[in-house]
């Protein structure tokens, strides 16, 4: 089943060329030569390739076709699964709704979007980027670390015939507004955010914060913030440059320096076919997730170096004061957004044990908020 483990690997090795699907024209450090295939030996060490041949089809989001860096890595990828006997027929998407939808329809055995919009296809796992859950990188680690390594979870990752079957880091999503002066929740009021247009959760937050949320998409949140349309975006730093935020910040804007969510990259398989082609998927996806959790550390390097590449100038800092009430307004919506049913509770649960495991001293973990859900329903 080479094709789910390449993508799982790709999405770990290189979060931020996913990002560059999400994000649109983002562009990062190239793959190193050679990498693909070492990463493909070490892992014929965990598994033996297929007894006989399979043929599977693969949706690729990249924003420039065939010709963007994304579809060319995936080409790589497709050569070397040809040594597992596996043979894959990439098809490529320069639109991620459109992507998505091929793969809902059956076009596609496999696709690769943001785990925000797996959420369609599985609830638990698409709420790993519930908003202000996951408030760093090292809670980020220790989240990916549980979820993939332990089996005992595995099943969660199964949602009727769909499973997602990787998950990489693309950045944290930090606050870009265009006037510093809109330094605090209150001062948010009236002004225009970019929100994903599939995405409810977005717009929920907005309208709590009295602000006016104006439908967006991947492919042109950042126009509508370069040119005055909107006061506020929330993007990662992989997105800076490449989409030329600055143009939005222009002289009198800021990047508050606090996640507002980590942003993840998702790997998805329709189980359907391919269960009954490899007798022991379910084996291999169980090997591939812990193998793909060594890589953890390097995806991680490239998003903070990529972040570190943002100019100091732009950087906000935020008060313990507005830290604390910030985190309490993400809870609300949390919590909130839970009981209707657009994050999973399971999830939220296992989140709050990661960020309670690393800050025991929080007032969260003092309370039932979040914690009562059973992993096991």
């Amino acid at each position: 089943m080479l094709p789910t483990r390449l993508l799982n690997i790709a999405l770990t090795l290189s979060g931020f060329l996913f990002a560059h699907n999400a994000f649109a024209q983002v562009k990062g450090p190239e793959i190193p030569p050679g990498l693909i295939g070492n990463v493909s030996r070490q892992l014929m060490k965990e598994m033996k390739p297929l007894d006989k041949p399979l043929h599977i089809k693969i949706c690729i989001f990249d924003i420039l076709g065939k010709a963007g860096p994304v579809f060319s890595i995936a080409q790589d990828i497709a050569l070397e699964a040809r040594k597992w006997n596996v043979f894959a027929e990439l098809i490529p998407y320069t639109n991620e709704t459109v992507a998505t939808e091929s793969f809902r329809t059956g076009q596609c055995e496999a696709v690769g979007i943001t785990t925000l919009r797996a959420r369609m296809f599985n609830t638990f796992m698409g709420s790993f980027d519930a908003v202000g859950a996951v408030p760093s990188y090292a809670h980020v680690k220790t989240a990916l670390q549980v979820l993939m390594g332990n089996d005992a979870l595995y099943d969660l990752s199964i949602q009727g015939k769909y499973q997602v079957v990787g998950m990489a880091p693309l950045g944290a999503a930090y606050v870009m507004v265009n006037d510093r002066s809109i330094d605090s929740i209150e001062k948010a009021a009236g002004k225009k955010v970019a929100v994903m247009d599939w995405d409810k959760s977005q717009a929920k937050m907005i309208q709590q914060l009295g602000a006016q949320a104006v439908p967006s998409d991947i492919t042109n949140f950042a126009q509508k913030f370069n040119n005055g349309v909107v006061d506020i975006v929330a993007a990662p730093a992989v997105a800076f440059a490449p989409l030329e935020l600055y143009r939005g910040l222009g002289t009198k804007g800021g990047v508050y320096k606090m996640p507002l969510l980590n942003v993840t990259g998702s790997a998805i398989i329709n189980r359907t076919r391919l269960e009954k082609e490899v007798p022991d998927l379910d084996d291999r996806l169980k090997k591939m997730r812990k193998f793909g959790l060594g890589f953890i550390d390097q995806a991680l390097e490239v998003v903070k170096t990529i972040e570190k590449q943002v100019p100091a100038r732009y950087w906000m800092n935020v008060t313990p004061a507005d830290q604390e009430k910030y985190n309490v307004m993400m809870q609300q919506a949390r919590i909130q957004l839970t009981q209707e049913g657009v994050y999973d509770k399971r999830m939220m649960s296992l989140l709050k044990k990661v960020r309670c495991h690393h800050t025991p001293s929080a007032a969260e973990c003092s309370t039932t908020a979040e914690s009562d859900f059973p992993l096991k329903q």
